[in-house]
């Protein structure tokens, strides 16, 4: 009989295998189609035997490529630092305040988190340029944090919970101000959430795709995402240059998740547990 322990780790070597399968395998598939030309990717799309090549990543990287990188960097680095400045203060409020006020606050950020993209890309697009921001990065870094936001200030809520109410009234009673409680005491204290949210939110904006191509106008503006998508024509697709562009966008999420691994683990169980 195989008990409850050897139970759970069997459906996790289960899931693992499961994970690997769905995941590993299309990427394998991607960085091998990269690397081939296009006789060797209609004749033997699925085979791992080819000489490969790097003709495709050749002919993505170019000074298109570099603007677009750099339009996304700007993108994703804004509405993460929009959303960390005004999150942050939310999310301590949220957990500070057991008002009904603060109830009504935590169920609409929870109904607003449901709310899909494109529903809301007609009513941006008006307030964008009522404010005369369409062609602006700054349009889609105002989107993006205003779709995401709610998802930030809800995961963030649960580390200032963990925080010792006795630590921020023991500051009080010596003077300090709400304010240098929130920035001395608390922050310090949740920096894995700050981490956690900050690279979740850095990621999901590295991939902006929709806002982008609505709100910006202009080619040299355009993001990784709409340079991805212009691989994909009425002529057909350019199946070596768009697994090529591919591997190389993906590059940079693979390295901040990579570096931050560990503390995004630690944060995402601290979160599940409160």
């Amino acid at each position: 009989m195989i008990g409850a322990r050897g139970q759970r780790d069997v459906f996790g070597r289960v899931g693992v295998v499961v994970l690997v399968l769905l995941y590993g395998v299309p990427l394998v598939y991607l960085i091998a189609t990269s690397l081939k030309n296009r006789v060797q990717i209609f004749d033997a799309p699925a085979s791992l035997l080819f000489h490969p090549t790097f003709s495709s990543y050749e002919s993505v990287i170019s000074s298109d490529l570099a603007r677009a990188a750099a339009n996304t960097a700007i993108i994703a680095f804004g509405t993460t630092a929009l959303i960390l400045v005004l999150g942050t203060p939310a999310a301590y409020w949220l957990s500070r305040n057991r008002s009904f006020l603060a109830t009504v606050a935590v169920a609409s950020l929870i109904l607003l988190q449901m709310v899909p993209q494109a529903t809301t890309v007609i009513p941006l697009f008006k307030v964008m340029a009522l404010f005369g921001l369409i062609g602006q990065l700054l349009s889609v870094i105002l989107a993006d944090a205003s779709l995401l936001l709610p998802f930030a200030v809800i995961l963030l809520r649960p580390f200032f919970d963990a925080v010792p109410a006795e630590l921020e009234e023991a500051a009080s009673i010596d003077g300090a101000s709400r304010f240098r409680v929130l920035t001395r005491i608390a922050l310090p204290l949740v920096r894995n959430g700050l981490l956690t949210v900050g690279t979740l939110v850095w990621i999901i904006a590295w991939g902006e795709f929709l806002y982008a191509i609505t709100f910006l106008t202009e080619e040299e503006r355009l993001p990784l995402s709409a340079l991805l998508a212009r691989q994909i024509s009425q002529f057909g697709t350019d199946w070596g240059p768009l697994m090529a562009l591919a591997v190389l966008i993906a590059l940079p999420v693979l390295v901040v998740f990579v570096l931050t691994e560990r503390r995004l683990r630690e944060g995402l169980v601290l979160g599940a547990e409160r």
